[in-house]
């Protein structure tokens, strides 16, 4: 049985919208109680800024885009070099002793391509490992759609999003201070 100074892995998954926001809405209650955050981003470019890294970053949380954007927009290669690397600074940083909870944001998107190979450089049984493994009581957040069976299984909490009406379906585009 966990105890309250036990980390514990969240995994926020689904179709619906409201995955980075939930991860969002516990790191600002973890700031609230003084706890060192770090969010990092596997999609997301730093060529662009997001609405959650303006706010979070007048907090004092650190937030890192270690992607190069959609999946379209670039080679596989480019992407595949990108999830190296972001992969790389995930398992340094969970690893490190430094924080109190870590986002991984949009690792189950990256980790659920299957229009070109992401499973050698992020490998799941790695990536578990090192999230099973990590510093007793460091919180690890996980956002993203279609989060594989191994990511459910080592949390602590699942929580799937599902659309039960979404303003998308009405023609209204992605919305400044919503979506981004």
């Amino acid at each position: 049985m966990a105890n309250r100074s036990q980390g514990l892995t969240l995994v926020y998954t689904g179709d619906g919208k409201g995955k980075t926001t939930a991860a969002v809405g516990l790191c600002v209650r973890a700031v609230g109680r003084g706890f060192k955050v770090l969010m990092l981003q596997f999609i997301k470019s730093p060529q662009r800024t997001y609405g959650e890294q303006i706010a979070l970053e007048k907090l004092g949380v650190e937030v890192r885009q270690l992607g190069i954007g959609f999946t379209w927009t670039k080679t596989p290669e480019e992407h595949r070099e990108a999830f190296a690397k972001a992969w790389a600074e995930a398992q340094r940083e969970i690893t490190s002793g430094n924080y109190d909870m870590i986002i991984l944001d949009e690792l189950n998107n990256a980790l659920a391509i299957t229009s070109f190979r992401v499973d050698d450089v992020l490998p799941l049984a790695e990536i578990t490992d090192v999230i099973r493994n990590r510093p007793e009581k460091l919180h690890v957040v996980i956002t993203g759609r279609s989060a594989a069976p191994e990511i459910q299984e080592i949390a602590d909490l699942v929580t799937e999003m599902q659309p039960v009406k979404h303003y998308y379906e009405e023609g209204i585009p992605a919305v400044l201070g919503l979506e981004f």
